[in-house]
């Protein structure tokens, strides 16, 4: 398994994920569309020349997916349950096509779970970085892992 198991995390265990990602004008226009959402701001290029972008937004629910999607290969990949929430999300510098993102994630607690006995709740801050190192977003991730491999 790539990810890791409930009890090999620790408090203020901090991952620097090693994959990167460019986004793409088609990654943004797909994802609008798969999501049915017609926002002129992450759409329509001449729409967007009359904003103080000039230019289409990432669509901020990608941005998000991508951010924690980085994380999976090194924390939770094969070794997680169910995402439980996330909250405290926030898009602190705009996504643009061609931006090359990278993620960090720290556990900020763990605790047993009290209606399964084989596994545990962990809460991941994700942070999203571009490429000159601007926190793009940022959001808590309870999610509930693993203990063990099932026998």
């Amino acid at each position: 398994m790539a990810g890791l198991w409930f009890k090999e995390f620790s408090i203020d265990q901090s991952f620097e994920h090693e994959i990167r990602r460019t986004v793409t004008e088609a990654d943004n226009m797909w994802f609008s569309n798969a999501t049915y959402n017609p926002a002129a701001i992450h759409i329509d290029a001449e729409y967007c020349k009359t904003t103080e972008f000039g230019r289409p937004l990432v669509n901020s629910i990608f941005t998000l997916g991508l951010v924690i999607g980085l994380s999976v290969q090194d924390t939770t990949l094969g070794t997680t349950v169910a995402n439980l929430g996330m909250t405290d999300v926030r898009f602190t510098h705009p996504v643009f096509a061609g931006d090359t993102i990278r993620s960090r994630t720290t556990v900020k607690d763990m605790r047993d779970s009290k209606s399964r006995s084989n596994a545990g709740i962990v809460t991941f801050l994700h942070q999203g970085f571009n490429q000159r190192d601007e926190e793009v977003c940022t959001c808590t991730r309870q999610a509930l892992m693993l203990k063990q491999a099932a026998a």
